[in-house]
């Protein structure tokens, strides 16, 4: 039986894919073959070393220390796309709320909800919450993932010219994307014609700060930006400078700070990007759909630190191989099956940066010494078995 540990409130939606003859599920159990996450910060956890997974339910994965899994042959998953719908349409409304101040005159309505004379007041003020129409206007969309194709593709749908940027797009992002979406070469192109400009990308080494001082001097005069990615793409201190000196117009953000909440051209949303109930859903399936093909079969999809890596089960036995990235793996692997007289029926082999990963379909279940002879094997990290 495989013991799934979770560290957060997971939905029932997922949680119910699990097989209870197969599956034992609890926020606290001991030696646990797999985790499912959402906001629990793993970074300074002890990590048992029977966990051989670990499914974020969400797109952002920084709470899970990657490398250190790597190093274990721990699989890390996410569920990108999952909830890119409850973020498309809260990247529409940031369009419209930084465009019109309607937040503004909301809380203007409500300051003078006590006035007698409020009917003539609402005209006499309005003027003040003013803003242009998004139809006809230029959005820069930088990241097209899942979240970033559906921006586009809605915001040609209201009447928007859009310009997108990912030099990094995937074939199945660019064949869901509108044809109508222009593609930027680079992203000071992108900057130099957006009026509009949101952020949908993973927050790396190199996309830290992305948006920085000498990006704002690009921008058009008046552009608003809106980050409903992660909070660090974008310096702060930097973009506060551009809005003071009225460089920029507006600055929608789902990660507001203090000094970002100091800056009256600010508008700062509670982190509620995902927080929907149908995306929560939808991450819950995905990542429990995940762990589930992973312990079973060893099928890995949508790892953030271990290749893609899926082969049908013909044979009745199948080895499970995590090494690093290597020469002469594959064939220090088959020599030693060979030498035990093992027949392999069909195997795969992916490499992704620093780290590799096999498939091994076998007629024979493969004896404790043949797989310890595997294990000592230079670069090996971990080694298991599944069956038919």
């Amino acid at each position: 039986m495989f013991r799934i540990q979770t560290l957060n409130k997971i939905s029932p939606l997922g949680l119910d894919l699990f097989q209870r003859d197969k599956y034992e599920i609890a926020s606290d159990i001991p030696n646990p073959d797999a985790i499912l996450v959402r906001s629990a910060d793993m970074n300074s956890m002890e990590i048992p070393p029977s966990v051989l997974a670990i499914a974020r339910a969400g797109a952002g994965y920084n709470n899970i220390p990657v490398q250190r899994c790597s190093e274990s042959g721990i699989v890390a998953f996410n569920t990108p796309g999952a909830n890119a719908n409850a973020v498309k349409e809260l990247t529409l409304a940031a369009l419209l709320l930084s465009s019109r101040d309607i937040v503004g005159g909301i809380n203007w309505t409500q300051s003078a909800a006590d006035r007698a004379d409020i009917a003539e007041l609402v005209e006499k003020e309005k003027s003040k919450f003013t803003g242009p129409e998004i139809k006809g206007k230029t959005l820069g969309v930088i990241g097209l993932g899942a979240i970033g194709v559906m921006v586009a593709n809605d915001a040609i749908s209201l009447g928007m010219d859009v310009i997108g940027y990912d030099p990094y797009i995937s074939v199945d992002a660019a064949w869901n994307l509108a044809r109508e979406v222009a593609r930027a070469d680079t992203l000071e192109s992108l900057l130099s014609k957006s009026d509009y400009i949101t952020l949908h990308i993973p927050l790396s080494d190199t996309t830290k700060g992305l948006l920085d001082a000498e990006k704002f001097r690009l921008i058009k005069k008046d552009a608003r930006v809106i980050n409903f990615s992660r909070n660090a793409l974008v310096k702060d201190k930097d973009i506060i400078e551009a809005l003071d000196s009225g460089k920029l117009s507006a600055y929608v953000t789902d990660f507001p700070t203090t000094e970002l909440l100091a800056c009256k051209k600010v508008i700062g949303i509670p982190h509620l990007g995902a927080s929907t109930p149908e995306a929560e859903d939808n991450c819950a399936v995905m990542a429990v759909k995940q762990i589930i093909d992973f312990l079973e079969s060893g099928t890995i999809r949508n790892s953030v630190n271990f290749p893609r890596c899926k082969l049908d089960m013909r044979a009745p036995n199948r080895l499970l191989v995590a090494n690093k990235n290597i020469p002469n793996m594959v064939g220090q692997i088959t020599t030693i099956l060979a030498g035990a007289n093992i027949n392999i029926t069909d195997l795969i082999n992916h490499h992704r940066d620093e780290y590799a990963y096999n498939i091994i379909d076998t007629e024979q279940q493969i004896p404790e010494p043949v797989l310890g002879q595997i294990r000592k094997v230079d670069g090996i990290i971990r080694v298991r078995t599944v069956a038919r």
